[in-house]
């Protein structure tokens, strides 16, 4: 089992692939227990900065660029501080680990993708037990899941990311 936190003492960027409700904001939680760690999460500032807005899934990725662009500086200037920081967005695709690329080189802190493997199935029924609870910013459906699910792609060797594997459930 690899370690959650990193053991060198260095600048971390914390990055999660997964689908939805695989388990990427508990494992960020963790994450950030670390000391000298910020957790930044997508859901919590979007919700806050355009919640009502947010209809479609055509809204979230205009949304979601917006804070993406409003976030970069920011985030590396933690990094560059001497702060880790887990970056509780998707990486879910190429373009979204493009971006978090370009915060590992403008920042040149050591990252760790970690993608969080779970199979459909259980994805589906962890999302159904969270709306159901109401505790989450967001209530997908299973037409949103199908959607954003579509999109998905896992990372490869060749993105050149620290790629850590979490699978079991």
């Amino acid at each position: 089992m690899t370690p959650l936190s990193d053991t060198t003492g260095s600048v971390v960027l914390h990055l999660l692939c997964g689908k939805i409700a695989a388990g990427k904001s508990t494992l960020a939680g963790q994450l950030a227990a670390a000391p000298a760690t910020i957790l930044i999460a997508e859901d919590h500032w979007l919700a806050r900065l355009y919640g009502p807005e947010m209809t479609s899934v055509a809204d979230y990725v205009r949304y979601a660029a917006r804070l993406r662009d409003a976030m970069g500086g920011h985030i590396t200037n933690l990094l560059a501080a001497g702060l880790s920081v887990v970056l509780d967005f998707p990486a879910n695709t190429v373009a979204n680990r493009a971006w978090m690329r370009e915060l590992i080189d403008a920042s040149g802190a050591d990252h760790r993708l970690h993608l969080l493997d779970r199979p459909d199935d259980l994805c589906r029924a962890r999302l159904r037990q969270r709306n159901a609870a109401g505790g989450h910013d967001f209530a997908a459906s299973d037409a949103q899941f199908d959607l954003i699910t579509s999109h998905f792609v896992a990372p490869t060797a060749d993105e050149g990311f620290h790629i850590v594997r979490h699978s079991g459930a």
